[in-house]
Parts: C-alpha cells; sequence; structure tokens
C-alpha cells in the first residue's frame, strides 16, 4: 500500500471519529496480521487535511471544559474503525504490546502462570526453563507477598499483580512463597527475562504410527516449532498427522503459508490475496516440506479461524489431507499492521485470501441497526448459515463451496451437552478449576505420569462431591443434568489434575482419550483402530 494511502486511511478515521464516541470491537477473530512488521503511518500532512486539523485545533482551543486530546483522537479512530468491519481494530500501545507479544510468542517476565484461589495466588504453571524454572518455583507455590507489596488476602486485582510481575528484562524481584503450607525461610529471588511461549500446545504419539499436534495459534515462530516437533514424532515411528486447529482463531498469514508448505513436495499454489487497493498475490508452497508424503487429518471447529482457514482450505483445495470436524469461523479478510507514533497500532483490512481454488470463504456481515437503538447490541450482524453459492472441483473429484467457513469432510456433530447452557454456567463460573485446586493440589502425587494417563479416573464419589460444591455455591443441577453432564465435567477435572501434576501434555493427553473429533481422525489414518 502507498503511502499517501496510508495517510489518508488515518485522515478518514480522525475526522469521522470525532463526531461520536467509539467501541473497539475487540473480536477474538481479528489476529489476522499481514506481516510482522506492518507499516509505519506519516504525520498528518496538509494537502487534504486541513478540516479534520482545523477542527482538532478549534476545539481544543476554544472548547468549554478541558479535553484529554489524545482521548478524543483514540475514539475517533477507534470509531471509525470499529464501522468498516468486524475485523478492523484500533489497539492503543498497552494492548497493542500485548497483542504483538501473543502473536510472537515472547514477552519479559518470569514464567508463571497462577489461579486466583481464595484470594491467595497458586502456581499451576511453569514455563520450563523460564526464569520462575531457574530460580526454584514449583507448582503448588502460593504467592504471598512481591518486593513490599502484599498481594494475599488483599483482594488485589491480576492486572496489578501482573504488573509487579512483568517487568524490564534483567531486572530482580523477591517473592514470599507459602509452599506445603509452610512459608518459605526466605523471598524467591528471580531475575526476569525474556520468556518464550510455544505456539504449539501439544505433539505426542497418538496411536503406534498416528502423531498428533495442536496448534493454538499462527505465530512468528509456528513453522519452525512445528518442524522440530514433527522430527522427533517421526523419529518415533509416527507416518501419519492430525493436526488440531480447533479454538485456533488465526494469527500471521506468513505462519499460515509457511505450516501449509510443509505438507507439499513441489511448487503448489497456497493462497492468494486481492482487495480494492491491493492488486493480487499469489503464495505458493517452497516444494521442500518435511511432511509430504503421509496421511494427514484437520482438525477444525466454529472457532476455527482465518489462519486456520487458510491452512485448512489449502490442505482441501489440494487433496492433501482430510478435514473433520465442524464448519469454520468464517473470516476471510487479512488485516495490516499500521503503528502510530505513539506504539498504538491500527489494524485495517486491506484484502480478501482466497484458497488455491478460488474460493471466498468469509461470511456475510452487516451493521446492526438495532446498535444504533441500543448500544448493549451487537455491532456486526453476522451470518452464521453456510451459502454454497458457488461450488469448486478439486483434482480429486471432490465438490467444496464459497461462503461463511471451511466445510469438514467429515462431519462432526455438535455435542449438545457441550454447548448447553448449564455447562457453559459451570464453565465460566471458575468453579472446576476452584474444586481442582482445592482438593487435588495438597501435595504431590504418588504415581507416574504414564501410571496416572493410564490408569486415573475419577471416581463417582468425587464426582457427587462436586456436585454438593456447586449446590454450595449457588449453582443447582437436577439429576438428568448431573447424569448428561458426567462425562464432560469428568473429562474437565481429569484434565486440570494431570495439568497440575505432570503439565500441559497431560492436560491433552488426558481430553483426548474421549474426544470424538480425534477419533474419527485416527480412523481414517489407521483403519485397524478401533474404539
Amino acid at each position: 500500500m502507498q503511502k499517501n494511502t496510508k495517510r489518508n486511511l488515518f485522515v478518514a478515521a480522525t475526522y469521522g471519529g470525532v463526531l461520536m464516541l467509539g467501541l473497539i470491537l475487540g473480536q477474538y477473530y481479528s489476529n489476522e496480521q499481514r506481516s510482522a512488521s506492518g507499516g509505519i503511518l506519516d504525520p498528518l500532512g496538509v494537502d487534504n487535511t486541513y478540516k479534520i486539523q482545523g477542527m482538532m485545533d478549534l476545539i481544543s482551543k476554544t472548547y468549554v471544559d478541558s479535553l484529554n486530546m489524545d482521548g478524543v483522537q483514540d475514539e475517533a479512530i477507534a470509531h471509525v474503525l470499529s464501522h468498516l468491519d468486524p475485523y478492523s481494530t484500533y489497539l492503543q500501545p498497552e494492548a497493542a504490546q500485548n497483542f504483538n507479544e501473543t502473536l510472537e510468542g515472547t514477552f519479559e517476565g518470569i514464567g508463571l502462570e497462577y489461579f486466583n484461589l481464595n484470594d491467595t495466588l497458586l502456581v499451576v504453571s511453569i514455563i520450563p526453563n523460564g526464569p520462575a524454572d531457574k530460580a526454584g518455583f514449583r507448582v503448588g507455590d502460593q504467592l504471598l507477598k512481591i518486593d513490599n507489596v502484599n498481594i494475599a488476602g488483599v483482594q488485589k486485582p491480576l492486572s496489578e499483580v501482573d504488573k509487579l510481575i512483568r517487568g524490564k528484562r534483567g531486572s530482580a524481584l523477591q517473592i514470599f512463597v507459602k509452599r506445603e503450607g509452610y512459608l518459605l525461610g526466605k523471598p524467591i529471588k528471580v531475575i526476569r527475562d525474556q520468556v518464550n511461549v510455544s505456539s504449539l500446545d501439544a505433539a505426542y504419539i497418538i496411536k503406534p504410527t498416528v502423531a498428533y499436534i495442536k496448534i493454538r495459534r499462527f505465530g512468528l515462530k509456528t513453522a519452525e516449532e512445528f518442524r522440530k516437533a514433527l522430527k522427533e514424532l517421526q523419529k518415533r515411528g509416527a507416518s501419519s498427522l492430525v493436526v488440531d486447529l480447533r479454538e485456533n482463531g488465526g494469527g500471521y498469514l506468513h505462519s499460515a503459508i509457511q505450516l501449509a508448505s510443509e505438507f507439499f513436495k513441489d511448487k503448489k499454489l497456497l493462497v492468494y490475496t486481492e482487495g480494492y487497493n491491493e492488486l493480487r498475490k499469489d503464495y505458493f508452497s517452497a516444494a521442500d516440506g518435511e511432511f509430504a508424503e503421509g496421511k494427514v487429518a484437520v482438525l477444525i471447529n466454529e472457532n476455527s479461524a482465518s489462519a486456520s482457514e487458510i491452512f485448512a482450505g489449502a490442505i482441501q483445495d489440494l487433496d492433501r489431507g482430510t478435514i473433520v470436524g465442524r464448519r469454520s469461523y468464517g473470516k476471510g479478510m487479512v488485516q495490516e499492521r499500521f503503528e502510530l507514533p505513539d506504539g498504538s497500532t491500527m489494524n485495517l483490512s486491506v484484502a480478501r485470501y482466497y484458497t488455491p481454488l478460488g474460493r471466498d470463504i468469509q461470511k456475510k456481515y452487516a451493521l446492526n441497526p438495532q446498535f444504533f437503538q441500543n448500544q448493549t447490541e451487537q455491532l456486526w450482524l453476522l451470518d452464521t448459515t453456510y451459502q454454497h453459492t458457488k461450488a469448486f472441483v478439486t483434482k480429486a473429484g471432490n465438490r467444496v463451496f464459497n461462503g461463511g467457513g471451511i466445510s469438514p469432510d467429515v462431519l462432526v456433530p455438535i455435542d449438545s451437552n457441550a454447548v448447553s447452557l448449564k455447562y457453559r454456567e459451570i464453565n465460566s463460573s471458575s468453579l472446576i478449576e476452584q474444586f481442582v485446586y482445592e482438593r487435588f493440589t495438597k501435595k504431590s502425587p504418588a504415581y507416574s505420569i504414564e501410571n496416572f494417563l493410564q490408569g486415573y479416573h475419577l471416581p463417582d464419589k468425587e464426582y457427587a462431591e462436586f456436585m454438593t460444591y456447586l449446590k454450595n455455591k449457588g449453582l443447582h443441577l437436577n439429576k438428568r443434568q448431573e447424569d448428561d453432564l458426567h462425562q464432560l465435567i469428568q473429562t474437565d477435572i481429569e484434565s486440570l489434575v494431570g495439568r497440575f501434576y505432570f503439565g500441559r501434555d497431560a492436560y491433552f493427553k488426558v481430553r483426548n482419550r474421549h474426544d470424538v473429533f480425534i477419533d474419527q481422525a485416527v480412523k481414517l489414518l489407521d483403519p485397524s483402530f478401533m474404539h
């Protein structure tokens, strides 16, 4: 995009937005980025911006009350971007930094994950080889005090705790810790450093020749992390692969292309982009894929979006693998990041992307007229129906369609219990986490991870105890609901216990024991498997 085009877009945002307060839509699916670097917006020029500059000067110098002019401009930009489409957003400096750190998989801190249990922070996960790990923290530690600030029993917001823990690389902090019921004799000193968070949630052998890799997001190092994990799995005999993209809301466009490239040994068109101000640009595989042969199944659901859909669309259009699950979200627009001098960013939709056969998978959207009467309503109305507006045929003769996401080759029906209001209420309450951390974190287990994975199942007595726990917290289930949700809640509890004792891989290994998506995928890859 040319420099003057970037400037004009910024001008339009400034002009239109000052007319009314803006809202940042902040959709989970707005994280498709064109590049890691993006563009830098120039200061406003004088060619066609005199009205805006004049208005800003007039407001600043003559308005009746004192104004935060930076805030006025922030609201202006946010308002206009939020009304262009559901995915263009404005991020203020702190939010922009957090957004970038999430996609780049790196931040400056100590590498602890904690849960607020009865107004005390309980360490539930530690990043291996991170600063906290090296300093001697353990899962199960309770954080009482950071330097001279009490954080236990004082109802301190987690955002404030995060600011105390996060900080400049090389700086030190001291944390007072209670371990297994006893206060440690001295605080643990830890030096903040660069912490790297993998974009892969899990990678392991799920059946003798079948590997499973779950990708959380398409970050800066996703393809590199995938290649490393894949090589280890191949050494252990993996010849088929399940790629799990469920709940993966997207990420960098180039990361999706790099990952898809790993599945082809020759040059293939993987995706192309095109917009009103953007000429068509084709993206091809690099013709040296690490997994160019071998069966592939890709898992998607209704929350697989943008970069996930680029990957799944390429695999499907080119007959490289089987898509298993439910229709994906349907976000077919690409955002480019434009940086402002104060560190804030505009993530602006600049093009649509198309699968190799030319499918546009963007769902239809329209401004909600109800929003302008009642601003508690959603700003955008998103069409959730599958349009089937145009059919395409792959070389293998499979029919695929335009509109509203990627439709799977093998459909996994929705579990009505998993989407029930009662189960959602339980999940949103965090009561499962509270129950687990109150009951199962007093001491280390007396068994190995192998024994846990093979033999541990929540006793019926413990499930009954959880039902009583819910009632005591004011959340009541009738007998039918208790029976219907038994397997779901049991899996939730078992996987959390596994994660607390043995880490992230254990969490997914436990969850996947009763996963119908994975059962379907493994049957496709290894017909001898029977659950």
